[in-house]
């Protein structure tokens, strides 16, 4: 029997791609402080303590969390929760508000299961994001990405990392974005020394449990030096990975050929085997990101080395119903494979 997303899906689907996130926001925060979330909750969460994770000293209900860019500016977290998510990363959040790049800038390419995004840190500004945290009502842990402001040059980056800190320093956990394919500046962040300037600000202004997030497109090298970097500074954890402007030959889509960062299913098998090389190289955990739009693609990267796992474009194309239908899914491979949790499962590829 089809749901009511696979009812409403070719509606959406005629809708623009960012107009289309915009109505399901809409409906989410429509349901937020009422009796309708209570319903979601009820139908969607999977209750069950081989689910719970523990990771940079958080408590996560499920491994399954919401990535950085659906929540940009943390209107609807509990809404997330109620779905049956672990946890919500918002953002990024840049210091001052940013319009982003101009329209169109989402797209989707229905044949691969994927989107193209070039948003360009669209958000409201550190400010009205961190008014809305202090004031959050949800069950789960809820992070915020921090990233650089547009105009800032990246000499003067940790100073703007630590504004924006200041102001958002009621999340549960930090992410570094140094990795956005999509703003200006970026690829000045990912070296050694900046990455090293910018994570040491952060820990001087107290941020913490605080992880770095990765791009997908990095060297080899350049990777292992990140990650000499997390080790050097203690930190809590590593995102893997951020969406890559990579286009792999077997993209379908006309829109393959739009600019910006791509995400979902044709990147699944690269960004586990991100979360494999990283994993195998630090002793913090690990998030995996990328192409996780079923119980199958978050094993993988939990027995690649995943502690925790995100998703954004799984939820286009799969609906409201994802979160339960992973943890549903992990479960039963838990079960199949003889292991008593998630924990248990987490790196027993490598």
């Amino acid at each position: 029997m089809p749901s009511l997303y696979d009812i409403a899906r070719p509606l959406l689907f005629r809708l623009p791609a960012e107009t289309a996130h915009a109505v399901g926001h809409g409906f989410l925060r429509a349901t937020q402080r009422t009796r309708l979330q209570r319903v979601l909750r009820a139908r969607y969460a999977v209750r069950d303590d081989r689910l719970a994770t523990a990771a940079f000293g958080q408590e996560f209900p499920s491994p399954v969390g919401v990535a950085a860019g659906f929540d940009k500016n943390a209107r609807v977290a509990p809404a997330l929760a109620a779905l049956g998510f672990g946890f919500v990363e918002v953002g990024g959040v840049t210091a001052e508000p940013q319009a982003g790049n101009p329209r169109p800038r989402l797209f989707r390419l229905r044949e691969d299961r994927a989107l193209v995004n070039r948003m360009g840190l669209n958000n409201d500004g550190a400010d009205a994001v961190g008014r809305r945290l202090s004031g959050l009502d949800v069950a789960v842990p809820v992070g915020v990405n921090i990233a650089k402001t547009e105009h800032v040059a990246p000499a003067n980056a940790p100073a703007d990392y630590r504004w924006t800190y200041e102001r958002v320093a009621d999340a549960d956990f930090f992410v570094v974005n140094v990795s956005c394919p999509n703003s200006q500046g970026f690829e000045d962040l990912q070296n050694r020394e900046s990455m090293t300037a910018i994570l040491e600000e952060l820990q001087e202004a107290g941020a913490a449990p605080l992880l770095v997030k990765l791009s997908p497109d990095l060297p080899e090298p350049a990777v292992v030096d990140a990650l000499a970097v997390v080790r050097d500074l203690d930190l809590d954890g590593v995102v893997a990975t951020n969406t890559t402007t990579d286009r792999p030959t077997s993209l379908r889509s006309h829109n393959r050929a739009e600019p910006g960062g791509l995400s979902g299913a044709p990147v699944e098998a690269r960004a586990t085997e991100t979360v494999r090389f990283v994993a195998d190289r630090v002793d913090v955990p690990v998030v995996g990101v990328g192409g996780v739009a079923s119980a199958e693609d978050a094993y993988r990267k939990i027995r690649a080395g995943a502690s925790l796992v995100q998703l954004y474009t799984g939820l286009v194309y799969e609906g409201p119903s994802l979160a339960r239908d992973i943890n549903r899914g992990l479960l039963d491979l838990l079960e199949r494979d003889g292991f008593d949790s998630v924990a248990d499962a987490v790196g027993a590829d490598l």
